[in-house]
């Protein structure tokens, strides 16, 4: 499975929720995750979506660590299983 198509799986899980799931864009701060994760009652996380086995690279991790570090949940997503558990996680820490 590619990683668009993982991607489109959480878009479509996260609606399914009663939420959103916009694409980060955001120029001039690398390695930002690709999918912010916004469910009702102002739950809100993130996501960087990978091919199956694919690992975030070094300035992802980074990022990742400062935005758990302001509270934030953050997941990396390569296998569409994960999808429930990532939901319910950021259900859990809003």
């Amino acid at each position: 499975m590619r990683e668009k198509q993982i991607e489109q799986k959480l878009v479509k899980a996260v609606k399914a929720e009663g939420g959103m799931c916009p694409k980060l864009v955001s120029p001039g701060t690398d390695g930002m995750p690709d999918r912010m994760v916004l469910l009702p009652k102002a739950h809100i996380g993130f996501v960087e979506v990978k091919a199956p086995g694919q690992k975030p690279r070094a300035i992802q991790e980074r990022r990742h660590e400062q935005l758990r570090e302001l509270g934030f949940q953050v997941s990396v997503l390569d296998d569409p299983e994960q999808i429930p558990g990532i939901i319910k996680e950021v259900q859990d820490n809003g």
